[in-house]
């Protein structure tokens, strides 16, 4: 689904979907789908992200950003914020059509004490404790997990094992659940993905597999470990890195000088380009390196 770039009305537009647009109080872009409120808020260097509160009843545009606590992800724009909305109504939806009994069963889980369970059918229920949780598979259920992907006791976590579930039984899980389930599959378990789909993952389909890649390619470089900016040389970034960015007891350390408006992490770490960041071992501005003196 494409919708539209959002508007900037003058109230709140309710539409024939179920969900309400508006602007706020502080002119974001807000939206109202069922019990919950969601803003685009403004980030750092131009970036914007999803955030959103529960039960707020007040009308769109008495809305501020104080208003919004939960963290959902970046969003390029006004356009991408409407397709997420969009997506989030279509998942409340299908949520409503699936019905799924939340009851209290006395279990202990790896995470603690089950606090409250939430049925999915028989033999698949999802657990809650007091700091985590994650599905429990029953015996038969949990032969249908795929054996690259599978728990020996049935327990997946919430965080990303939870995936092999909505997987094995898609029918289970929302639309917006199997685009997550398949995301983190990918993430975490490339080989797995790769094998059970039958083709290679490419370049900026896997984090885990660009990881892999990234240290394959950088392993013999120099990769920044620390950073800060330096209080000897104005507008320049004084940085400690390691080959392949190893972080151990024994590995050398060396010092660098990178200019400050070039230094940026990036996804997996700032490579360092001896050719054009210079070695330093001048006064330092990181602590335990003031006493020290180093032979580049």
């Amino acid at each position: 689904m494409n919708p539209p770039a959002l508007q900037a009305p003058e109230a709140a537009t309710p539409d024939c979907s179920g969900v309400e647009f508006g602007r706020s109080a502080d002119d974001l872009p807000v939206a109202r789908v069922g019990d919950l409120v969601f803003a685009m808020v403004p980030g750092r260097d131009g970036q914007h992200f999803l955030a959103s509160a529960w039960r707020v009843s007040r009308p769109l545009s008495e809305l501020k950003r104080d208003d919004f606590y939960s963290h959902h992800g970046s969003v390029a724009d006004e356009a991408e914020f409407g397709a997420r909305i969009f997506e989030q109504a279509e998942h409340s939806g299908e949520l409503r059509a699936l019905a799924r009994p939340t009851v209290r069963i006395n279990c202990s889980t790896p995470w603690g004490p089950s606090q409250g369970a939430t049925v999915y059918a028989a033999g698949i229920v999802a657990h809650t404790t007091a700091g985590h949780g994650g599905f429990k598979l029953s015996k038969e259920r949990n032969v249908k997990i795929h054996p690259m992907l599978r728990c020996a006791g049935g327990w997946y976590e919430e965080d990303a094992a939870w995936a092999a579930v909505a997987l094995a039984y898609p029918n289970l899980f929302t639309a917006y659940e199997r685009k997550c389930a398949d995301r983190t599959i990918r993430d975490s378990w490339p080989n797995a993905w790769e094998s059970i789909f039958g083709r290679l993952l490419a370049p900026g389909e896997s984090h885990e597999k660009d990881r892999r890649t990234f240290e394959l390619e950088h392993a013999g470089d120099w990769i920044v470990i620390s950073a800060l900016r330096s209080e000897q040389h104005a507008g320049m970034t004084e940085v400690i890195a390691t080959i392949g960015g190893v972080r151990a007891s024994r590995a050398e350390e060396r010092r660098f000088l990178v200019p400050s408006d070039e230094y940026a992490v990036g996804r997996f770490g700032f490579v360092i380009d001896p050719a054009r960041h210079a070695a330093y071992n001048g006064p330092s501005s990181f602590i335990n390196w003031q006493a020290r003196v180093i032979n580049p």
